[in-house]
């Protein structure tokens, strides 16, 4: 943008008269070079530091953003400011990713914004290659961290990436990292200390309360809330809760009262999901009941309520979403019914993700057995891998990526197992449009694709065989250019399906027992991580000192003294509106006491599994599936042997897990 200063873009572009608290520092940061790490409060502006910077930039900034409402979001303002900016989703018709590439190549657009997983697609990588690229933005950037509490594997390889596309640095941004989660951040890119812009977590506007849960918390929460749902004036508010049915069962129960209330979670549709975050941003709908499934990427300034109804995941989670509220800088009233009831349900959901070990065993002898092949290749469909090895997807994702970071595999390139395609012209037609050995190879084509009805598959070893025979090449790589180019011309329809993703195999000789070893006790020790941070969250609520103050610390901001704009007499390190500040210290009631667990338990609960996976797989089941049954976790297994519908499944969800798994033990001892 020649000699335009970011001052006068900031006022020109984005009309904003100044910078808002660390965002000059950022800017400054990136366009003199330097790779920085920006930690803001939720809704202190984060996004305009990569959003300004990319105009002065002299190329691509490319985007990686964890979630497609938070793209759509941004793209629609970036637009509204005539910035050229787009992105690559899953969502998208081929045409419209082909123009954004386009446009990526010719240097017309300036932003380009993709999800992590993009980054797997081979053809993708191949495409970047090509492409100068300026800056690396890495959003939520909290995900890199295995010490933070939103990990996602795919984001450990980012470092290699900004290698691999030779981009010059990166800009991380995070609402959510603690002092560790930030070094950890820093250390993969190599962020010097001074780089590292921090906004602070102190909020004014927000009034942190925590009141102990009462024995009918519906009851509790309406007689709170009523009085600011009175029609015309409704305070918009968001109430989260930890499971599915519970959102249902508050939303009846507001409604039944009154107040107008829909609940949203992941077991809805996508589409009634996004009509009742439209109704709400536009204020159709003032409360939502909700998982966490929802809020990620809310930006409404009036949200004048959030309240948690069961225990946040953690006090990242608690602070993300506590940040949801009075972004518009009003107060707002961030409310937490607080209990140990809940805690045993977020403990078994860290419990449910911990494989077996046997099923990592399993894993690495996959491997070995990939090593012995000629080409070393191990071909992975992801779901396949996680049935036939008893891991869910997300603690398998984590284990390959830690197998990559052991140097035992690396991931070569990705292609979709199978292929179909419909015809929009006569077959004879596609082939009079070539001449010689194209016409030739597409009649091969024509005669090697059967078509049932509407689709033929394609089958790449009979295509192959049948080149070989003919003496025209037609390998994988042809066909699949070839089919992408008549889809492209409008001549046929062309349809992927099942990703599988190759990894070479770099290490064949790996200690199976040994390696075995090291990783359950990685995924052991995420686990005690886990369930820490919960008990933490706990501590945070039984705090004998200023709520605000302590949270602020959490994240590492020591600054807080006495707030400008408190009243006088407030002492330093005192907000002046949490429930501490206002005399109001908290003892979380003990969840109800459970009854022992019986020997006629046993017989009831755990047997109608115990006899359909002895018939299934000709031996009963180990202790913890026997406790991940019993508590309501899934894992892959329970799929064939339809466990779900079994009388026991989740019976025990309100206990410990480890006590059931140990009672299991002791039963299955006997």
């Amino acid at each position: 943008m020649g000699t335009i200063s970011p001052q006068q873009t900031l006022k020109a572009v984005f009309g904003f008269d100044e910078f808002r608290g660390g965002q000059q520092a950022v800017v400054s940061n990136v366009l003199n070079g330097h790779s920085t790490a920006a930690i803001f409060a939720t809704g202190a502006g984060k996004s305009l530091c990569y959003q300004l910077p990319a105009l002065h930039l002299p190329h691509l900034t490319l985007v990686v953003s964890p979630l497609l409402a938070l793209m759509q979001d941004q793209l629609a303002f970036l637009k509204e400011r005539g910035i050229a900016a787009a992105s690559i989703d899953s969502t998208q018709e081929r045409d419209t990713t082909r123009d954004v590439m386009e446009r990526a190549k010719s240097g017309e657009l300036k932003i380009l914004m993709i999800s992590v997983e993009r980054l797997k697609n081979e053809r993708f990588r191949h495409f970047l290659r090509q492409v100068r690229i300026s800056l690396l933005v890495v959003d939520e950037a909290h995900c890199l961290s295995e010490w933070g509490h939103n990990f996602r594997p795919d984001y450990l390889k980012l470092p290699d990436y900004q290698r691999d596309f030779a981009i010059p640095q990166v800009l991380l941004l995070t609402a959510t990292a603690t002092p560790t989660v930030i070094t950890d951040m820093c250390e993969k890119f190599a962020i010097a200390p001074e780089h590292v812009v921090t906004t602070g977590f102190y909020r004014p506007n927000l009034e942190l309360r925590v009141v102990p849960a009462l024995a009918d918390r519906q009851q509790q929460l309406i007689d709170w809330l009523k009085p600011q749902m009175l029609p015309g004036s409704e305070a918009p508010t968001i109430i989260y809760v930890t499971l599915q049915n519970t959102a249902e069962q508050v939303a009846n129960a507001l409604n039944a009262q009154g107040i107008a209330a829909q609940a949203y979670h992941a077991g809805l549709d996508s589409l009634r999901r996004d009509e009742i975050q439209r109704q709400f941003m536009s204020g159709e709908s003032p409360c939502i009941v909700a998982t966490i499934a929802f809020g990620m990427g809310i930006d409404k300034g009036n949200i004048r309520n959030v309240v948690h109804f069961d225990l946040p995941k953690s006090i990242e989670n608690y602070s993300q979403e506590i940040g949801r509220a009075g972004r518009d800088g009003l107060p707002s009233t961030c409310l937490t019914i607080a209990g140990r009831d809940g805690l045993r349900v977020l403990e078994n959901f860290v419990y449910g993700d911990s494989p077996e070990y046997g099923g990592i065993v399993r894993l690495l002898e996959e491997i070995a057995a990939a090593a012995n092949t000629p080409d070393r290749q191990w071909e992975v469909l992801l779901n396949t891998l996680s049935r036939d090895t008893n891991i869910r997807l997300l603690p398998l994702k984590t284990l390959l990526v830690r197998l990559e970071l052991h140097g035992i595999i690396a991931p070569r390139f990705a292609f979709l197992a199978e292929y179909r395609l419909r015809y929009h012209l006569e077959p004879d037609t596609l082939i009079s449009r070539f001449e010689g050995e194209r016409a030739a190879f597409v009649r091969l084509l024509v005669d090697n694709i059967p078509i049932a009805r509407t689709w033929g598959a394609v089958d790449f070893e009979r295509l192959h065989r049948a080149g070989q025979a003919q003496q025209i090449d037609a390998s994988r790589a042809r066909v699949i250019t070839a089919l992408e180019y008549f889809q492209d011309k409008g001549w046929l329809t062309l349809e992927g399906k099942r990703m599988t993703d190759v990894y070479e195999i770099c290490q064949p000789n790996f200690a199976i027992e040994a390696l075995a070893s090291q990783l359950y006790e990685d995924c052991l020790n995420r686990e005690r991580i886990e369930i820490e941070r919960l008990h933490s969250m706990l501590a945070l609520f039984e705090s004998e000192s200023c709520l605000t103050r302590r949270l602020a610390e959490h994240f590492g901001d020591n600054t807080f003294g006495a707030p400008r704009d408190a009243p006088s007499d407030t002492e330093p390190g005192r907000c002046g509106h949490c429930s501490v500040c206002y005399g109001h210290l908290v003892r979380l009631p003990d969840a109800t006491p459970q009854p022992a667990l019986s020997d006629n338990d046993f017989t009831r609960y755990a047997t109608p599994l115990i006899e359909r996976h002895t018939e299934q797989f000709g031996q009963p089941p180990n202790a913890q599936r026997l406790a991940h049954f019993l508590c309501g976790l899934t894992m892959p297994i329970f799929t064939p042997l339809k466990a779900r519908n079994l009388n026991g499944f989740a019976v025990f969800e309100q206990r410990a897990y480890p006590e059931v798994r140990q009672w299991a033990e002791a039963m299955l001892g006997h």
